[in-house]
This record gives C-alpha cells, structure tokens and sequence, in this order.
C-alpha cells in the first residue's frame, strides 16, 4: 500500500468515528424506557460496531503512514463533526466555529503540502 491510500484510509477511519459520535449523540437525545434500553439499542451498538471498525482501519494505515501525520489528519474530526452536527441536527454554525474551522483546515492543507 502506499502512503497516499493509506492517508485515505486514515481519513475514512476519522470520518467512520465521526459517525459513531453522531450515533451516540442521536440515541442519548431519545427518550428510553429503562437504562438498560438507554445503552443496549440498535444506535449505540451499531455506533460502537462503526468505532472498533475505524480503529481497525487506523490501525491498519498507520503501518505505513508516518506518525507526524496522525494528529494532523485526526483533526478533520472536527470538520467531520460540525458538517454532520449541521446536516443532522440541523445545529448552527457560528461565525466562530467557522473561522476556527477554516484555520483547522488551512492547517491540514500546508501540512499536507
């Protein structure tokens, strides 16, 4: 594999553990019966499912991509999370958080440059 593929696959573990966030978050804002049905339902398994998949796949692109590299591209969690949190939850994006991104992605970009 090369390094590029597996910077790919590292993005799609980041953004596969974005999901799980949102899976997580979509299930806690439920109503539930008992406390066994507020962590045993079919959101929080599949989201913990969707978590241990992406660390699998972390685990496998980070034989080859250089560690310097890691907590940059984790960072597009953050992107991945407030793209989602709008789409799902139609949750506001401030003028803050905007900015703030637009850094955390000019950041990614002249790393990766």
């Amino acid at each position: 594999m090369t390094s590029n593929s597996c910077s790919l696959l590292l993005l799609l573990s980041v953004f596969i553990s974005a999901l799980s966030q949102i899976l997580l978050k979509k299930s806690a804002l439920e109503p539930h019966k008992n406390i066994i049905r507020e962590y045993l339902n079919v959101r929080v398994i599949s989201a913990y499912i969707l978590f241990f998949a992406a660390v699998f796949i972390d685990l496998a692109a980070l034989r080859f991509v250089p560690s310097s590299f890691v907590p940059v591209i984790e960072t597009s969690s953050y992107a991945f999370l407030m793209i989602l949190g709008r789409i799902i939850f139609k949750e506001k994006i401030s003028r803050r958080q905007a900015a703030g991104m637009v850094i955390v992605v000019a950041g990614i970009a002249l790393y990766v440059l």
